[in-house]
């Protein structure tokens, strides 16, 4: 029987208006070559002709070789990893092909190989390329996401499909990539505005604040981009459609509330007994929920914890202080480091321990839904949840005197800009920041009306 060898290629000669290249599996059998469309095109750049595989550039690295390109079109990690896949399974199917005429004794030619992998591509893979009508592109970005994203963090693009098919409906217009432009992104957004939907359960009218509206739109774009990654023609002036967002209250609790829900006696009741525990330890290691209830003893060695985040997939390690060093070995035989409590139900509690702590101080939420601003004024312990111990942690370890880059490694905050929005600076902080720089203030003596 004759030999076969296969070869990736990239085409260098041929170039897209993306500026990028086909690549082509050949196939050779006894000198013979026929070459085979592989459906995938990449960048120059982007091929390693050693080791015949797309490779991953990033940003940094990406500005350097290519000052020019429009870098939204640069496939991410995964995309990366999703093409290089593609490659080994069209090459793993002329293997099978090859194997079968090879146990059926057939006579092949590199011809009969290419042409019965297309017949049977033909009838049995259907094209999963996303088409220019949103909702199924929609349907594709949460499945292709899904495996690699924290449960629930899609949400917003299951909310962001309803909203769509609701403004489609009573616009009467269709959706579409090619159409979603700055002017559509106006559009939806006074559409969410007005929008109102009576719950049948409760009869109350929900409504959606501006906070919620920049987040859907935050998330069409987000989406137009990876949909522009995937091939599909898109409207590139989305980008310039300017989202306001607003900056949202940071409630944190004090150090003289923290201490106070400390000291709180709780002997008689083992339920908020364990609340406390659990927002304690958030509060004084500034750990999410999540990472609180991944929490094994093995992640507790030598004075600190190592852990890997479930949000961002990045390794932490955070030391032990004698708050959190307390709670460890209050609940060091048991099976888990921590009490386990459903998120739901920690937060319902949490409002019932803090209301005991008699953490009642008003606050002011203000919202705004297009122009109208919204006002509602809440005791303190209606609004506190588990995430606010992280926001305290923060708070408090900048009150402490941790510089801000250490409270960011500690937390595991990437940049500035996202750490800026958990934290709250107080007026302890620019008080002891004053003091600090310019000296504490001596009591002034009034003389005769005036300061001495």
């Amino acid at each position: 029987m004759a030999d076969y060898t296969t070869n990736f290629i990239l085409r260098t000669d041929k170039k897209n208006l993306k500026g990028q290249s086909p690549i082509l599996l050949t196939i050779s059998v006894s000198n013979q070559l026929k070459k085979l469309s592989t459906g995938i095109s990449v960048l120059p750049e982007l091929w390693d002709n050693d080791k015949k595989r797309v490779i991953y550039l990033d940003l940094k690295t990406a500005k350097k070789i290519l000052p020019n390109y429009d870098y939204d079109l640069l496939p991410l990690k995964n995309d990366v990893k999703r093409l290089n896949e593609s490659l080994q399974g069209i090459k793993r199917e002329i293997e099978k092909i090859a194997d079968r005429f090879e146990l059926e004794g057939i006579e092949y030619s590199s011809e009969m190989l290419v042409d019965t992998y297309k017949g049977s591509a033909k009838q049995t893979t259907k094209k999963e390329a996303p088409k220019d009508y949103i909702f199924d592109f929609l349907d594709k970005y949460i499945q292709d996401n899904e495996p690699n994203r924290a449960k629930g963090s899609l949400q917003v693009y299951k909310s962001l499909k309803k909203h769509l098919q609701n403004y489609q409906n009573d616009k009467r217009t269709k959706v579409r990539f090619d159409k979603m432009d700055t002017s559509f992104m106006r559009s939806f957004q006074n559409y969410l505005i007005q929008w109102n939907e009576t719950n049948p359960n409760t009869k109350r009218v929900n409504t959606l604040n501006n906070v919620t509206i920049a987040k859907q739109l935050s998330s069409i774009k987000t989406v137009l981009t990876y949909a522009k990654r995937e091939g599909v023609e898109v409207k590139g002036n989305y980008k310039d459609f300017s989202i306001k967002k607003q900056k949202l209250e940071v409630i944190a609790l004090t150090e003289r509330e923290l201490m106070r829900l400390i000291n709180l006696d709780l002997s008689q009741n083992e339920r908020l007994d364990r609340v406390r525990d659990l927002f304690v330890f958030s509060a004084v290691t500034g750990l999410r929920y999540s990472d609180l209830k991944q929490l094994k003893h093995e992640h507790v060695s030598n004075g600190e914890i190592q852990i890997t985040v479930t949000k961002t997939k990045e390794g932490l390690i955070i030391p032990l202080n004698k708050y959190s060093l307390a709670i460890l070995n209050k609940y060091k035989d048991c099976k888990t480091p921590l009490p386990a409590i459903s998120n739901q139900r920690l937060n319902e509690y949490l409002k019932e321990l803090c209301k005991i702590a008699e953490i009642n101080d008003s606050i002011e939420i203000v919202r705004y839904k297009g122009a109208e601003r919204i006002t509602t004024v809440h005791p303190k312990y209606e609004l506190i949840s588990i995430h606010n111990g992280r926001k305290t942690f923060a708070t408090l370890s900048l009150e402490k005197g941790m510089n801000a880059e250490t409270v960011m490694k500690l937390g595991g905050w990437s940049d500035y800009k996202s750490f800026s929005r958990y934290v709250n600076i107080t007026e302890n902080v620019k008080r002891t920041a004053m003091s600090t720089a310019w000296g504490a203030p001596e009591v002034m003596k009034v003389i005769n009306g005036g300061a001495e």
